[in-house]
């Protein structure tokens, strides 16, 4: 079985963005979302970069929309949808989830992924019995 791959927000930003004293995390982030891999986003993370790179990063409307292209081109999207929320609620409670980390782990588990990669949540953390919480950041994946 081959892995299917969720990349929460925070990589994306890391790899996109290389801000003094995060240069590893830029480095590592970019080696990353650049490996010829179809991973897995949801409509979340791909709002989620978009702010931070507007507000943050004062980048223009233009290039930002050739990046949610390619979001869309590269990456298989997973779309907001009432069952999500659902599954989400359930999450938090079960997992001590935020309500946006919930969002990102029920769009991970919609999709069938077995790994999510991530900095914002307890690396290890293995959700359902399905999902592995990973940062690799922290160590290689």
């Amino acid at each position: 079985m081959s892995d299917k791959v969720f990349v929460d927000s925070n990589l994306c930003l890391y790899a996109f963005v290389c801000r003094p004293g995060e240069e590893s995390k830029h480095d590592k982030a970019r080696e990353l979302v650049e490996k010829p891999v179809r991973y897995i986003v949801s409509e979340q993370v791909i709002a989620e970069v978009s702010a931070n790179l507007l507000r943050k990063a004062g980048i223009e409307d233009a290039h930002l929309m050739r990046l949610v292209e390619s979001f869309y081109g590269r990456y298989h999207v997973v779309m907001p949808g009432l069952d999500l929320h659902r599954r989400a609620h359930g999450l938090r409670g079960k997992y001590s989830l935020s309500f946006w980390d919930s969002l990102i782990v029920a769009a991970a588990l919609e999709a069938g992924c077995n790994k999510l990669l991530t900095e914002d949540m307890q690396h290890g953390l293995v959700v359902e019995d399905q999902l592995s919480v990973l940062n690799p950041l922290l160590a290689p994946v």
